[in-house]
């Protein structure tokens, strides 16, 4: 398999959130092309927050440029200098008004590989703690902690359709759970007639 030759990159637009670059790549079997590649300037960190109980902390709002309401997980950029654990304890508490009380790593994931740099690392926090609710009203309309089958239903319906909580949450659920031979700790076994 032959890799992509770049020959150059022109920036044409940049804020502090996004830059827009053509890059003149060479596909092969293609030829010589110009390509859009959206650059982001910071990482994202993304929070799978679980009980006790085996509820997960969800957000539930409106995103303009879709048009849609939805439930997404917390997340958000990760400063200069900040550690990316940091960062998501961080949006955690700023975005719910719960602050996590341990934090831990469960994956990372590009999320436009075709087309940008957008890179996410997600992580799993537990013994969260009111802080007295959200830091900026804005984030969402509501914040609630849902049992695991209504996060299951979610997914199935389409009702989370952010890709960063979707990746997040069918990783936790998914290959996380089954490599750990069952719920991670912090989570308890629960009856799923009681979900």
């Amino acid at each position: 398999m032959t890799e992509w030759t770049v020959h150059g990159r022109r920036r044409v637009y940049g804020s502090p959130w996004v830059e827009l670059w053509l890059d003149d790549v060479d596909i092969p079997g293609v030829g010589r092309v110009d390509h859009h590649v959206l650059r982001m300037p910071k990482e994202c960190a993304v929070a799978v927050v679980t009980d006790a109980e085996g509820r997960f902390l969800m957000l539930h709002r409106h995103r303009f440029i879709t048009g849609r309401w939805a439930w997404e997980l917390p997340a958000g950029w990760v400063e200069p200098g900040e550690e990316p654990a940091a960062a998501a304890a961080r949006e955690v508490e700023e975005e719910t008004g719960w602050r996590p009380g341990a934090v831990g790593p469960l994956t990372e994931f590009d999320a436009m590989s075709g087309i940008s740099t957008m890179h996410f690392r997600a992580f799993h926090a537990t013994g969260a703690t009111p802080t007295g609710g959200p830091v900026d009203r804005s984030e969402a309309s509501r914040v609630e902690w849902l049992t695991e089958r209504q996060v299951v239903g979610l997914l199935t319906s389409g009702e989370v359709a952010d890709g960063a909580s979707l990746a997040a949450l069918s990783y936790f659920l998914g290959p996380h759970r089954l490599s750990a031979g069952g719920p991670p700790p912090g989570v308890k076994q629960s009856d799923p007639k009681a979900n």
